[in-house]
């Protein structure tokens, strides 16, 4: 046999997902197999070339504050960054940053082929081992290669039975130029799983010398970037621009000449595609009213002049997608690298998980990224995280790790992916999280760091510094709340921002809770220079402690409401409770309820159709 030892996890797939699910169970102690169809495109970005962005920047930050990789290796591969929604408040800033596509792969692969426990295989998982009590006990390849474990985590993204569309023509593959993956799917509705299809596309790639950049807008970088990680990564000195264009009329009536052709309009696709990122086809479509719509021209890269269209996401036939294209302004004589596709794949609705994502009909099975619906590598990768991490305590005899949606984004995605399913591809948004004051891209290094270290992810180093951050927070809140500020100080900056002069001396954290004011306005008054003699300026602390002092009130009531909110996910229900029987309540509840099969009363609160008055039925039954 080619493999005759028994790993702890395995884990298939080495997309954002599959890497941090196998570096988790690894850092974790398991031995780990990394199994993939090409070693050469390990954490590839398959879609746009970049990370993080709205909700999904505080997922990076959250991946990184529990020990994960995605910021480190963003950090050190990206050619700009940007903080988006500035102009609103801290719970609504999510970072954004544009990488190096050729070199975020080459570090991801790096920074896994540096772990010792794990180890890589490269061929086509195409069934799943199991013994006789339905439990899972390792993989089979294409090649009939049998590999023994006690966990195996399904990451494939779009490759289960993947079909690539351009205009009328199709083939099999997972993304253009790799095959798709046969053989997993079929197995599982067998076993009685429910799969179902999902679409996903990909624009244009075009060669950034025949582009004319006078006709654009440059999108610089933020001045002062900032950083995913927690940790001392590079800080990026130099970046690269993106740039803004529109489409027309006259490029909506060539695209609108080939919907006769488009697999979208012509009944060929048959599955959903995502809301928040439509192919152009899709928003002429829905959007007849407009007459243009945003195009960012982002390069791949430091050295490449390979450009990503986002915004142009297509699967009309090539010839239309050049024809369309050469008529927006700065693209007359682009040259297409490749076409804009579509994809479908199967999922799996998430329905069928736990918490922990581990499935509900074979032990030890472990389902993240796409194939539970999801679109994104961040919301991938998190999947990824928390699966790597439950399937490593699931083997080592330890307690399930669960976020809470009051902890953690990853933990309102998990939630909702489980409790509510998702018909089309789940995207992440701060409005999906009831709790998003508490959950800003700041603190998730202190919300999150000391679970990373407990599970052994964290590093001392880590939690250290974590704990330091938050202690000069603190003598800064404490000097701020104990300082008074004179009107004479005070009032000329007050008066320059459109304020209420102050008519006595008021404690400087009164001051700043004013929203005209920002604490970066009272930096120079005479106090600071004199606490700035005794303490180095922090920029970390310094922005910390604005916002705690600012939004203080906002946070207490967060704070309040999540603690009511918790008292209810301890309240356990048991898993072979019968929802059927209880007659008192509704039948939608009912079936919902037993379809679902909620770990908590929280968790049944929270499901499509079930009451209010069904929950407490509920707990009375539970005797509460």
């Amino acid at each position: 046999m080619m493999f005759t030892e028994e790993y702890d996890v395995i884990v298939v797939g080495a997309g954002h997902a599959g890497c941090e699910a196998a570096a988790a169970a690894a850092n974790m102690g398991c031995k780990t197999l990394l199994a993939t169809m090409n070693l050469q495109t390990i954490g590839q970005m398959s879609c746009n070339p970049a990370m993080g962005g709205i909700a999904k920047g505080q997922i990076v930050r959250e991946i990184d504050a529990l020990g994960g990789y995605s910021g480190i290796v963003t950090d050190c591969t990206m050619i700009q960054h940007k903080m988006l929604n500035m102009s609103k408040g801290p719970a609504m800033w999510s970072p954004r940053a544009q990488s190096d596509r050729m070199r975020f792969s080459e570090k991801w692969r790096l920074t896994l082929e540096s772990i010792p426990n794990l180890d890589f295989y490269q061929e086509m998982v195409s069934a799943l081992l199991f013994d006789q009590n339905n439990k899972i006990n390792g993989v089979v390849t294409s090649l009939g290669v049998e590999i023994k474990s006690k966990s195996v985590i399904l990451t494939n993204g779009t490759f289960l039975n993947g079909l690539i569309h351009v205009g009328d023509k199709q083939r099999g593959g997972g993304r253009m130029g790799e095959t798709a993956a046969k053989g997993i799917t079929e197995q599982l509705v067998k076993l009685g799983f429910e799969a179902g299809r999902m679409k996903t596309g990909t624009p244009p790639r075009v060669d950034g010398r025949s582009l004319d950049y006078s006709k654009m807008i440059e999108q610089p970088g933020d001045e002062n970037p900032q950083k995913f990680s927690f940790t001392e990564t590079p800080k990026l000195e130099n970046q690269r621009s993106c740039w803004m264009t529109y489409t027309s009329p006259k490029v909506h009536e060539i695209l609108r000449s080939g919907f006769d052709r488009s697999p979208m309009f012509n009944g060929t696709i048959q599955s959903t595609g995502p809301r928040y990122c439509p192919s152009i086809e899709d928003k002429i479509n829905r959007f007849s009213e407009r007459e243009r719509h945003q195009l960012f021209v982002e390069p791949e890269g430091w050295d490449t002049i390979e450009i990503y269209v986002n915004g142009f996401s297509t699967s009309l036939p090539e010839d239309v997608q050049i024809k369309a294209l050469r008529e927006v302004p700065g693209f007359e004589n682009a040259k297409i690298f490749r076409p804009g596709y579509a994809i479908e794949y199967d999922y799996f609705p998430p329905t069928q998980l736990k918490h922990t994502l581990e499935t509900k009909l074979v032990e030890n099975l472990y389902f993240a990224g796409q194939i539970n619906g999801t679109t994104g590598y961040e919301e991938a990768a998190c999947q990824g995280l928390m699966a790597g991490i439950n399937a490593a305590l699931k083997v080592q005899g330890k307690d399930e790790f669960i976020l809470k949606r009051n902890e953690a984004y990853i933990g309102v995605l998990i939630d909702d992916l489980i409790t509510k399913g998702t018909e089309e591809p789940y995207r992440m948004f701060t409005s999906r999280a009831e709790f998003r004051i508490l959950l800003r891209q700041d603190n998730a290094d202190e919300r999150l760091t000391p679970l990373g270290y407990d599970l052994g992810l964290a590093s001392q180093e880590r939690l250290d510094r974590m704990h330091q951050k938050y202690e000069r927070t603190a003598d800064l809140i404490k000097f701020i709340k104990e300082t008074s500020i004179l009107p004479e100080e005070a009032n000329p900056i007050i008066e320059t921002k459109g304020g209420s002069p102050l008519s006595q001396s008021m404690k400087m954290d009164n001051v700043v809770k004013r929203p005209e004011i920002r604490l970066d306005d009272l930096k120079n008054l005479k106090s600071f220079n004199k606490y700035f003699e005794e303490n180095t300026f922090d920029e970390e602390a310094w922005q910390q402690a604005e916002i705690q002092i600012k939004y203080e009130g906002y946070i207490k009531k967060e704070e309040d409401n999540a603690s009511k909110l918790n008292r209810l996910e301890y309240v356990k229900i048991p898993e072979d409770f019968d929802y059927m029987s209880v007659q008192s309540i509704s039948m939608e509840g009912r079936q919902k309820l037993q379809k679902i099969k909620p770990a908590t009363i929280a968790q049944a609160s929270r499901i499509s159709g079930v009451s209010p008055s069904d929950v407490s039925i509920l707990l009375i039954h539970l005797g509460r």
